[in-house]
């Protein structure tokens, strides 16, 4: 893919850093930040850069989060105004060191974009809050549009890809959020696949989200960040990522993205509903 060379991607990148605000394109090394800069958007990620579990697959840093900036919430709409965005997704380090998780700063993001951006579409994806009732309930009193919570990997890998989560509190999480919302929100959840996982595997992962009442799936290639992260097992075929796509969409997800470049908000603006068919 050549790199590109839009004044957009420059403005972007000179904004983010006027407002002096961390996303996760650059945190996370993600391979699709110069076409999402270049486009205007990007995934902002608040609460610091520094994060306070060590998950096998992630390029974010792990280590002692700063105190939260109270001024977050406001530069994070302002950035999102000037961009003129009409989804944005908000996401966030694990705040294991607050009591709440960080869930009232997301709370207040969400409020701050919503106030100085009516009619905003609001993505949020969130760490699991260690599954806290309270925490979840902060996040949902802000009213985001999609409540995403990504379950990253199948059963049996999970103690290895992200041992200080587990699957069925990650299944829980989604499960309360759409319990207690219902059709007000849509929940969205995602797995990388090429870690060793089999294929009976990822259909039973998505058989237990769609059993949770998840409606938004996301398939992706994992790419190791580096050599000192979780080997890469396999490359996916294009195919197979149609293959699951079709699968998906007969279990009832309302929309799937699913291919190799797929990450948890790209083009996440593109959800659509009822479901768009996979081409």
């Amino acid at each position: 893919m050549p790199l590109p060379t839009a004044d957009t991607f420059g403005r972007t990148r000179g904004l983010l850093g006027e407002l002096k605000l961390h996303t996760v394109c650059e945190s996370a090394k993600c391979p699709n930040h110069w076409e999402c800069w270049s486009k205007g958007t990007a995934t902002f990620m608040i609460a610091g850069d520094r994060c306070t579990r060590a998950c096998g697959f992630c390029a974010v840093a792990t280590a002692k989060p700063l105190p939260l900036e109270a001024d977050e919430p406001l530069r994070v709409a302002e950035a999102t105004r000037r961009m003129q965005l009409k989804h944005v997704v908000i996401t966030a380090v694990a705040r294991d060191d607050i009591a709440d998780g960080g869930a009232e700063h997301f709370r207040r993001t969400i409020e701050a974009v919503r106030e100085l951006n009516p009619g905003i579409v609001i993505e949020v994806l969130v760490p699991d809050f260690n599954d806290s009732d309270a925490a979840i309930e902060s996040v949902l009193a802000a009213s985001p549009n999609i409540f995403n919570h990504n379950l990253e990997t199948v059963r049996r890998l999970t103690p290895t890809v992200r041992h200080r989560a587990t699957y069925d509190r990650s299944l829980n999480v989604l499960k309360k959020v759409k319990d207690r919302r219902g059709q007000s929100l849509f929940t969205k959840s995602g797995m990388m696949l090429g870690l060793g996982e089999t294929e009976a595997e990822v259909l039973a992962g998505m058989e237990d989200l769609r059993r949770v009442g998840c409606d938004i799936l996301t398939l992706g290639q994992y790419l190791p960040p580096s050599q000192k992260h979780l080997p890469l097992v396999e490359y996916i075929s294009p195919k197979q990522f149609v293959d699951y796509a079709r699968a998906a969409q007969a279990m009832g997800f309302a929309h799937v993205s699913s291919g190799p470049l797929v990450r948890s908000s790209y083009h996440a603006d593109e959800f659509t509903s009822p479901p768009v068919p996979v081409v």
